[in-house]
């Protein structure tokens, strides 16, 4: 277990360090013509690098404003191998249904609860570095999520002479995201994450999972982008139990919705769900078509 943390930690420092080596030459400070004609320069802060605080199923670099409440319906059918019995899975369904909120420009909250295993979640996530040119020139965000999750079966852990107390069927989740985007069409953003389960099937599985994931996107038009996500988790037992969860999908800006249709072969819609549970097998065509839905209320009004 402590080589694992070690060799967690080693990962991280090396991706950030990367990632940051390659952004570095967007971040040499220039002469600015401003400062020349006597003018005080201002900051230019990146924004809409996504169009939610979601890519598919991961958090994004993306904030909600201030005041702003966010309420969101994560819909996925069941396998598209399953045939036209089943409707090519869309006779079967899982959802999530969650509401996010904006505290500060920097600060949001989100609770949500879900079809699979019943389980409730709740985050925070708070933005520590944000991507902007000018006076502040500053060529990554870096933000921090933590969040926890509770599973609502009657038998959380599929052994009925386990006593499913409630300390029992909580989860935990930390991720840190280092993101930029690169011009405006295209945004990259890694994110380390560490996931804690109080109880899990047997004593070959690990309490704490971890795991990179990657997510992306590329704008084409004024209202429609490519998106994707991809998590790699690194101490997975047996290594070929399940797969790594991959989404791809499509962005569609309609006025205050944000309407997203995508593919994934992950049943589950929060970090414990996607990266410690069974997932499908893209080749076996073992995935699932899936939507989210986001509508946006501002709650407070900015000064």
């Amino acid at each position: 277990m402590i080589f694992m943390k070690k060799t967690f930690l080693r990962f991280f420092a090396a991706a950030a360090l990367c990632f940051g080596l390659a952004t570095a030459a967007h971040a040499q400070d220039e002469p600015s013509l401003l400062d020349a004609l006597g003018t005080e320069e201002t900051t230019d802060y990146a924004t809409n690098a996504f169009k939610s605080p979601r890519v598919i199923n991961g958090h994004s670099m993306e904030m909600l404003h201030e005041g702003t409440l966010d309420f969101r319906i994560l819909h996925r059918f069941g396998d598209v191998s399953n045939g036209y019995y089943q409707f090519f899975g869309l006779d079967q369904a899982s959802m999530r249904m969650a509401f996010d909120y904006g505290i500060t420009p920097n600060l949001m909250v989100g609770i949500g609860r879900s079809t699979n295993k019943k389980e409730l979640d709740g985050f925070v996530k708070y933005r520590i570095l944000w991507q902007s040119t000018g006076k502040r020139n500053m060529p990554i965000s870096l933000l921090w999520v933590s969040g926890m999750t509770m599973n609502g079966l009657k038998d959380p852990v599929g052994n009925p002479e386990v006593k499913a107390t409630f300390s029992r069927r909580l989860g935990y989740y930390h991720e840190l995201i280092i993101g930029r985007k690169f011009n405006e069409h295209f945004t990259l953003q890694l994110t380390p994450t560490l996931v804690h389960q109080n109880i899990v099937q047997n004593k070959l599985v690990s309490n704490d999972i971890y795991a990179l994931a990657i997510g992306g996107r590329y704008k084409l038009t004024q209202r429609l982008a490519i998106v994707w996500d991809y998590g790699y988790v690194f101490n997975r037992f047996p290594a070929n139990s399940t797969r790594n969860p991959l989404s791809i999908g499509v962005d569609i800006e309609t006025g205050g919705h944000v309407f997203q249709l995508h593919f994934s072969n992950a049943i589950g819609m929060n970090e414990r769900a996607y990266l410690t549970d069974e997932n499908g097998n893209w080749a076996k065509g073992q995935i699932r078509f899936g939507f989210n839905l986001s509508r946006v209320f501002q709650i407070k009004k900015n000064v």
